[in-house]
Order: structure tokens, then sequence, then C-alpha cells
């Protein structure tokens, strides 16, 4: 129940910070992880992006105000933290469908998009096939990229990225390298970075077999790991079915497991079955609950 104390108490300061700039820092810091942690569950949960949100809100409230008073458009276009009027009008013409003058019109039709919390949802519709494993620290080495989870833009790069690295030759070359047969893996938040900013990196295991030349290398640390797996599917499936995947294990399992979660060093593990059919695994590091 903390997770989601914590989630609901950040949804307090959004509310209660609405107008001006967003301090992404401090919200991330009332629910007790990083910025990019933050932005990356309240997509998964709510299926919009945590700034798309925001932005809502603020419209919402904008709209009201038009309505309501007769403060100048550029005056309420400062107090919720747009610049000029230009940008303040496309962000309500984008959400209500007309502008921040014509909604002051008797009889227009506005959005109201209300306020979320964040509640345990007991679903029951599919089961969740899971393991507690420990494991020694190890390496892995690869191709990296940086993202931005900002606008929820990673959920589209991420994929392309792959897309290019498989076509490029450069997933084969990774492979290559090992020395041994191997799959190409993901691994993200290995390393913190400012704000919405985040590492994602196509790799492989480390062993003595492998040449790292011109690649990252990054240790992974002695850690209990929780590791998921979902139901086979065709390839052309993969990115929805990872993605459905991880959203449930913060979704579904971890507001009412017995483990917390430990951030950093997130896996994705792809593998194929003797049908030809793909399936993957998602490793998150976790700690016993207090």
């Amino acid at each position: 129940m903390q997770y989601l104390n914590d989630m609901n108490r950040a949804l307090d300061y959004i509310e209660n910070n609405l107008q001006g700039k967003t301090d992404y820092e401090k919200i991330a810091q009332i629910a007790c992880c990083s910025v990019y942690h933050f932005q990356r569950i309240f997509t998964f949960i709510t299926g919009i992006t945590l700034s798309e949100y925001i932005r809502r809100r603020k419209m919402t409230l904008a709209a009201f105000e038009l309505q309501n008073s007769t403060i100048k458009v550029i005056d309420i276009a400062l107090t919720y933290g747009y610049e000029s009027p230009e940008a303040f009008t496309r962000a309500f013409q984008n959400l209500h469908g007309i502008t921040p003058t014509a909604a002051r019109s008797k009889g227009v039709s506005i959005k109201a998009f209300p306020r979320i919390s964040f509640q345990i949802s007991i679903k029951g519709v599919s089961e969740m096939n899971y393991k507690i494993v420990e494991k020694e620290a190890f390496q892995v080495y690869g191709i990296e990229g940086i993202f931005d989870t900002k606008d929820g833009g990673n959920l589209k790069a991420i994929p392309e990225f792959w897309l290019e690295k498989l076509n490029n030759g450069e997933c084969a070359n990774l492979v290559k390298s090992s020395g041994y047969p191997s799959t190409v893996n993901s691994l993200c938040q290995y390393r913190k970075m400012d704000g919405t900013i985040f590492p994602y990196m196509l790799c492989v295991m480390k062993t003595p077999l492998s040449n790292t030349a011109g690649y990252t290398v990054v240790d992974i640390p002695k850690s209990t790991w929780a590791i998921f797996v979902n139901e086979p599917h065709n390839i052309e499936d993969t990115s929805k079915a990872i993605q459905d995947l991880i959203a449930r294990v913060y979704t579904d399992w971890l507001p009412t497991s017995n483990y917390e979660l430990v951030e950093g060093y997130e896996f994705e593990m792809y593998y194929s079955d003797f049908n030809g059919k793909c399936y993957e695994e998602t490793w998150v590091r976790v700690v016993p609950k207090n």
C-alpha cells in the first residue's frame, strides 16, 4: 500500500501546483523514485503520459477561468506556465477543439479532464507467471541509445532503435562478438541521468569469450530478481507484448506483492520456442517488504 500512497501523494502535489512550471524532480521525490521511473509507472497505470495528464488538468482549469472571469488570455497563459499566448492557445485547442477566446462564448462545449487517483483494482483476469531468483554479480555489454520518456517518446523510439540495429547488422555483430550462441536482450536504468532522459542498451552476457571492443560494458550487482514471463505470440506482436508484460508488473503485481521494487538494472529477455513463437521475460530487482 505504501507504493500507492506515494503515488497518490505525488498526484496531490501535482494538483496543488498546476499553476506555473511543472517541477518533475519534486514530483518524483515525493513518490520516492526517479523522474524516469515515475513517468514510466504513470504511463503504464494510466495509459497517458505524465506531461499529457498535467497539460489536460491545466487546460481544464484554464477553461473554467475563461468562462467565469474576465482575466486576459495572456494572463491565464502565464498563470499556467505558458510563456506565450500562442503556445497556450495550441495546448488549449488540442484539448477543447476551440480557441481560448471562443471558450468565453455562451453555450460552447468544452471538455473537463478530472483528477485521477491510484487504487488497487482486483482484476483476476489472468494469472502472472513469475519466480524470485537470487543472482551473483555479472556483466553485460552492448549498443547504447539515449531516450526520453517525455510525451511517451520512448515507446515509439525504442522499437525503432531495435529495428534499425537489426536491419543494419549491428545486432548480428553483437551476437558474433559474444563467441557463443546468444540472444540480444535489453537493459535500462543502469546509470542515472537527469530528468526524463535514460539509457537503454541492446546487450548480451559478457563471458571470457566475449570481444567487447567498441561496446559499452555494464556491471550488474548481486541482486534478488523478480522474473516474469508472458505467453508465446507472433514476432510482429513482440513490442506490444513486452510493454503489456511490464505494465502488468507495475499495475497488477507490485501493489499487492510482498516485495518492493529496487530501481535500476531492468532487463527484457527475448526467446523463441520450437513452434516459431516468441515470448519474453522482464527482470526487476526487488527486496522483501519490511
